[in-house]
């Protein structure tokens, strides 16, 4: 999930709740690197409804299961803390941890052009669209508008540096 252009933001993190008495949050982590918390010094506490951004400071973060346990900065009782419950942590685009090769962030699809195996123009990746079975990418072209789900049977190449995906679509697909 990312925000509007320009000011990208990567979520690595929803609050879900507080934690104890001195003001730390259980945050569920989004990202495949939970460790990483321990690494973030500046973040934004993101309100996504609201886009509404603010600097904030990972003091202390640890390990909870499968959850994170983090101290920010000026938080320091329950109560703050239940303030924060629904708020997205999120760092600078900059900042998102390299992927092995042949794997990418849902954003970075966004603009991409997509074409079916013999060149058939559909359109760009306007967004991305989550389910429990698999991401659907929201695929327009001109005024028409296509959900392409994300799975291997479909989805035949991603070539970021070309901001291009070919797709084999089902018979029908396109026609929805």
């Amino acid at each position: 999930m990312t925000s509007p252009a320009g000011n990208r933001l990567v979520v690595i993190g929803e609050i879900a709740r507080p934690h104890g008495v001195r003001g730390e949050v259980r945050v569920t982590p989004l990202t495949d690197h939970p460790e990483r918390f321990a690494r973030v010094g500046a973040c934004v506490l993101w309100d996504a409804a609201r886009d509404e951004r603010e600097p904030c400071r990972v003091a202390t973060a640890r390990r909870h299961g499968d959850a994170v346990i983090v101290a920010l900065e000026g938080c320091d009782s329950p109560e703050a803390a239940g303030a924060l419950v629904g708020r997205l942590l999120a760092v600078p685009e900059a900042e998102a941890e390299p992927l092995a090769p042949g794997r990418f962030y849902p954003w970075q699809l966004e603009g991409a052009r997509v074409v079916t195996e013999d060149g058939t123009e559909i359109g760009r990746v306007t967004g991305i669209e989550q389910s429990a079975a698999q991401d659907w990418w929201v695929v327009r072209g001109g005024v028409r508008e296509h959900l392409i789900p994300a799975v291997p049977e479909i989805v035949l190449d991603v070539d970021l540096a070309a901001a291009r995906v070919v797709i084999r679509p089902p018979d029908g697909l396109l026609d929805l």
